[in-house]
């Protein structure tokens, strides 16, 4: 990661919720540049693709997080998806609609407990690396839902206040890459496939590494994870 940082001197404090993927990588950047202080969450929920924990464990030392809380919140008993029951994870390509890969409430739950977080640490922004562009369809990566949770964050909580920020939420998967690029954010440690191979690399075909190919080849650059 690049050791500048355009917005100054590092004074406030956010919550970044950090999955170890090219976007919420692209998000705990730009934050960083931005001059945020920053408190990083992973989510352990034993998601199918647990192999992210590790890359989220890089990026947070690469970005130089203040704090890094890996927490064990298990949805596998909840089911409902291909990442957290025995389903199979589609590999046909992006089709419209909510895929299966879809985790019932899987933001509404892990801004919920960013949002926990940051009021206990005193920090007013969540940072979510949710797309509304370039992404598989899911309800809660729409501009609405985040409105939405902003609102009930600032009624819920002793003193409000609060401000979800979602930079990505209007850009392209390539438009993503270049950003990341800029702020000198190394891919090769990012992790997106949600169905790994038992060698452990990605499966190349499922929803998630093939809009991180679109987002690389539109980009004209060359994944260095691969």
């Amino acid at each position: 990661m690049r050791a500048g940082l355009r917005g100054g001197r590092v004074s406030k404090l956010a919550v970044v919720l950090l999955s170890g993927g090219l976007d919420s990588t692209t998000v705990a950047a730009i934050a960083r540049e931005q001059g945020y202080r920053i408190l990083a969450l992973t989510i352990d929920y034993n998601q199918r693709h647990r192999i992210e924990l590790a890359h989220a464990a890089r990026v947070a030392v690469a970005i130089g997080v203040e704090k890094h809380i890996v927490l064990p919140l298990d949805l596998r008993g909840f089911g409902g998806s291909a990442l957290t029951a025995d389903i199979d994870v589609p590999k046909g390509g992006v089709e419209p609609g909510i895929p299966v890969t879809y985790v019932p409430a899987r933001n509404t739950i892990f801004l919920s407990v960013a949002l926990g977080w940051a009021e206990a640490a005193g920090a007013k922004d969540l940072f979510i690396g949710v797309n509304a562009l370039d992404y598989s369809g899911y309800p809660d990566c729409r501009p609405a839902f985040i409105a939405a949770f902003e609102a009930m964050a600032n009624v819920a909580t002793r003193d409000g206040g609060f401000t979800v920020h979602t930079p990505l939420s209007a850009m392209t998967k390539a438009d993503i890459v270049r950003e990341g690029a800029l702020l000198g954010v190394d891919f090769g440690m990012t992790w997106s496939c949600y169905d790994p191979t038992p060698e452990g690399r990605p499966c190349g075909v499922c929803d998630s590494c093939r809009l991180r190919a679109k987002g690389f080849a539109e980009a004209g650059s060359v994944d260095p994870a691969l």
